[in-house]
């Protein structure tokens, strides 16, 4: 077995399709600027500045429910195109650190920059080599992309995300291996990938309420959260053995309702979608994942089969975000024009679950 001390970078791009139009319409800059559908239409928010998200401004909002939170808010259409050619631009910046990337979503990418430091014979002296490392990666994002990126630096990729968001925007936050039991401590239980709102009731429910409750546990968590109580523990003790993924394979989860007879009623549909999301959901959240895509599939009387998706700069885990953005993609595209055969959720671009707003203040 190699003794090769494991050193994870997670680089986060800080609000980054809002940054990126900040960034070419200085007219935006220090204005709460709202990337989605505007508050008069049907649409969700696919992005929010720092400036916006002080209204509670957050991803997968209707826009109509963020123009009431901030009513003096920006709202521009988003411009894929922009953030794709991008996030290619800011790939190649950590691609000339490392082959070893991990890509994400087009904002996001954990590296492993771990064979730069194998002369090291602890892991937290390969550790604090890396961060001159890390803050010359957000160095040349900055001189050479005019934005801001917030890095994690640590032995593994949980604790690396962890540390991404600890000091966003414009963050680098090292996590020692030495301190990581302490630096976990405080956290609610909720800051674990994986732990949604069903679990983390249930948790709470017995007096775990942070991870520092779990860490001194010797109740049986099994009878609390089943099966997922292993990888819990290892998590609260900052353990994580996922590796790098360098491969491109995209991964999906989906649930589908074939009617017994055709039909566009639409309390059937909405209930359907209900459930279906509630499905997804559960799969994700057993996964510790969140998605940055979300789909709806559609089959006709007569076997067309249609599907419209929605990208997301935050991922959604939740059935009701799940459910909403598969709602609003029926009614945008007027997609049930005719009685359906089928229905379906889908969802992609899977990556771990944002908890920002469960960490420790800065």
């Amino acid at each position: 077995m190699s003794l090769l001390p494991r050193v994870i970078f997670h680089i986060d791009m800080d609000a980054f399709y809002a940054s990126v139009e900040q960034r070419d319409h200085p007219e935006y800059r220090g204005k709460p600027l709202i990337v989605g559908s505007p508050p008069t239409q049907r649409g969700v928010v696919c992005a929010a500045s720092y400036e916006a998200r002080k209204f509670k401004v957050r991803s997968a909002m209707p826009s109509r429910t963020a123009g009431k939170l901030c009513p003096h808010g920006i709202f521009v259409r988003p411009r894929m195109d922009a953030y794709r050619a991008e996030s290619a631009a800011i790939m190649e910046i950590l691609r000339s650190v490392t082959p070893v990337i991990e890509k994400v979503s087009v904002d996001e990418a954990y590296l492993d920059v771990s064979a730069s430091f194998q002369e090291y014979g602890d892991v937290d002296s390969a550790l604090a080599a890396a961060v001159p490392v890390a803050r010359a990666i957000k160095e040349r994002i900055a001189a050479e992309r005019n934005l801001t990126a917030s890095i994690g630096v640590a032995a593994n990729k949980f604790l690396a995300k962890l540390g991404s968001d600890f000091q966003k925007p414009d963050g680098l936050t090292l996590i020692r291996e030495s301190e990581k039991v302490n630096f976990l401590r405080p956290l609610s239980v909720r800051s674990i990938h994986g732990v949604g709102p069903v679990t983390a009731e249930a948790l709470e429910g017995r007096g775990f309420k942070t991870i520092g409750d779990l860490q001194a546990a010797t109740d049986d968590l099994a009878g609390v959260v089943g099966s997922f109580a292993e990888s819990l523990r290892a998590r609260a003790m900052g353990e994580d053995d996922r590796p790098v993924d360098t491969s491109d394979e995209r991964k999906s989860i989906s649930a589908e309702n074939t009617f017994l007879e055709d039909t566009d009623d639409r309390p059937t549909l909405r209930a359907a979608l209900k459930e279906m999301a509630a499905d997804v959901a559960e799969t994700l959240a057993s996964h510790e994942l969140g998605a940055l895509t979300v789909q709806v599939k559609v089959r006709y009387s007569d076997f067309t089969t249609l599907t419209r998706q929605v990208r997301l700069e935050d991922p959604v885990t939740g059935a009701p975000e799940i459910y909403r953005l598969a709602q609003f993609l029926l009614a945008r595209d007027r997609l049930v024009k005719s009685p359906l055969r089928l229905i379906g959720i889908g969802v992609s671009t899977l990556v771990p679950p944002l908890r920002h707003q469960l960490l420790l203040p800065i």
